[in-house]
């Protein structure tokens, strides 16, 4: 009987292992801040993270960021937006591969105001 459940706990515990699965876990600008000047996007995660993909939307549309950081699975990525942009509301969306290989992805947005 104790073998028995020894087992089961053990896969219990591996199981979970398997399935974890990086995360954002905070991100700058934080969501939904309101900011003077916004001049660095960063995210940061509880486990490494390949972001492949990351794209920046405002008042007038897409807005260019350009990658600090490469494409190596990382645990903070850093993008740097334009310098001065406009006043209003920005929505970050990101993509990634997370540490266990799972496409990972996520948004968070932002509003630029004196």
């Amino acid at each position: 009987m104790r073998q028995t459940l020894f087992a089961a706990l053990a896969l219990a515990a591996m199981a979970t292992g398997v399935w974890a699965h990086s995360k954002a876990e905070q991100t700058t600008p934080a969501n939904d801040a309101t900011m003077e000047k916004v001049e660095v996007i960063e995210l940061r995660f509880d486990a490494p993270m390949r972001v492949t993909a990351i794209t920046m939307t405002g008042p007038a549309g897409d807005v260019a960021v350009a990658r600090e950081t490469g494409m190596d699975p990382v645990t903070e990525f850093r993008a740097m937006p334009p310098a001065d942009l406009p006043h209003g509301a920005y929505t970050v969306d990101w993509r990634g591969l997370s540490a266990d290989g799972h496409p990972m992805q996520g948004t968070f947005g932002f509003t630029v105001a004196d």
